[in-house]
């Protein structure tokens, strides 16, 4: 009885597929969502999809449209009381203490790729203003080459004017997503364990693959 109510029990997955068709229903239909390559966020086995980040409607977003149940960091305020933490947990969120140390996060995100998780990552970090892609950290670089797992650039359009930083309520304006080619982890010189300097190259690679992704976006809102 224990494992069916745990969170990735029978319950557990009911619960995140009823919640994850029900956003899925209601964002597409009031935002008449596009998205154009949808089948590379469906990649088998552990996964990064490296978004960029304009709205808090970033995240549910990217979930509802992928088929898998997409991880990704909460903070453990959220997790309190019980039930409000199996919720979290069962639509694929795991708790982080804000002011702890992030390799924290960072070794439980790791672990859950090499599990076969797929992850929610913003390169980013907090939300951003316009289409330009700026600098990037390289903590996406570091967990692919750790985990030995690709990343899947997506560019955001729409969820800015949809839902601005701020707001409690949702307008009803056009979003598309674009999701661009899998980039594989990063590796060193002959298949070697990278330096600092190849994750700085394969970070502004990302970056690159980034602002494509997030102007294709804005292109689709046009069509």
């Amino acid at each position: 009885m224990r494992k069916l109510l745990s969170p990735d029990g029978f319950f557990g997955k009911l619960f995140f597929q009823g919640v994850r068709g029900f956003v899925r229903i209601f964002l597409f239909r009031w935002f008449s969502l596009k998205v154009e390559g949808r089948e590379r966020l469906q990649q088998s086995g552990g996964v990064i999809i490296a978004p960029t980040h304009r709205s808090n409607l970033d995240g549910p977003l990217i979930g509802s449209s992928s088929y898998r149940r997409v991880r990704y960091l909460g903070k453990d305020s959220l997790f309190r009381p019980a039930l409000a933490g199996w919720a979290m947990r069962s639509l694929g969120s795991f708790p982080v203490k804000r002011g702890e140390a992030d390799l924290d996060a960072m070794r439980v995100a790791k672990e859950m790729l090499e599990a076969g998780e797929c992850m929610l990552v913003f390169p980013e970090g907090t939300r951003q203003v316009g289409d330009s892609i700026g600098e990037i950290f390289d903590g996406t670089a570091w967990l692919a080459s750790k985990a030995g797992t690709p990343v899947v650039p997506v560019g955001i359009a729409g969820t800015e004017a949809a839902m601005p930083s701020g707001s409690k309520f949702l307008k009803r304006v056009p979003v598309a997503v674009a999701v661009g080619e899998v980039m594989e982890p990063p590796i060193g010189l002959e298949g070697r364990k990278p330096k600092r300097s190849d994750l700085k190259i394969w970070t502004e690679e990302l970056r690159n693959r980034l602002q494509d992704c997030q102007m294709r976006a804005r292109e689709m809102l046009a069509e």
